[in-house]
């Protein structure tokens, strides 16, 4: 069994600690990257490539690595959409619900997709197989209505397709 290091204390965001080894890597990151200026985006970048999201243990350990306050490390991470506070599962589901995409049954998609995958959007399904958000846009209009599954783009989605999508990735 992993043995479990506890940090400064969960936060309410947090549902699992991180192994030893993560909390290596992550100081690892700090480290080199102490120094340098403007650094704080891409550290985030590079720990959450690591642990899979930015719990609040993991921010206050960056705080004091870089010698930030905490609330500016926090205010970068719930400004920018592609870092997250709660883990993400092994697949990201984005369902576009923009305008094009709305009217040619986006939504419709994201319905279906909250049935087959068990969670809602902006959450992950408990086996952490897959995460599930919907955005704005996606730049592909013509190809209304889009799902991207990690890179992959699904064009013209209908609800019928969608649980050979999913199976695509199981």
């Amino acid at each position: 069994m992993e043995e479990k290091i506890q940090r400064s204390g969960p936060g309410p965001e947090e549902t699992e600690e991180l192994s030893p080894e993560q909390w290596i890597r992550i100081g690892s990151v700090i480290e080199r990257q102490r120094t340098k200026p403007g650094s704080l985006i891409p550290v985030l970048e590079d720990i959450q490539e690591i642990v899979g999201y930015l719990p609040r243990s993991v921010q206050e350990e960056v705080a004091s690595g870089l010698r930030l306050p905490l609330s500016e490390v926090s205010g970068v991470v719930s400004f920018y959409s592609f870092f997250t506070t709660i883990p993400r599962g092994k697949h990201l589901c984005r369902v576009c619900l923009g305008t094009a995409c709305y009217v040619r049954g986006g939504q419709k998609n994201v319905n279906r997709l909250v049935e087959l995958l068990q969670v809602a959007p902006g959450g992950t399904t408990e086996d952490r197989e897959f995460s599930l958000e919907t955005v704005r846009c996606l730049g592909a209009c013509g190809l209304a209505p889009v799902l991207m599954v990690d890179e992959d783009t699904h064009k013209q989605v209908k609800t019928s397709k969608l649980q050979g999508i999913v199976d695509q990735y199981r």
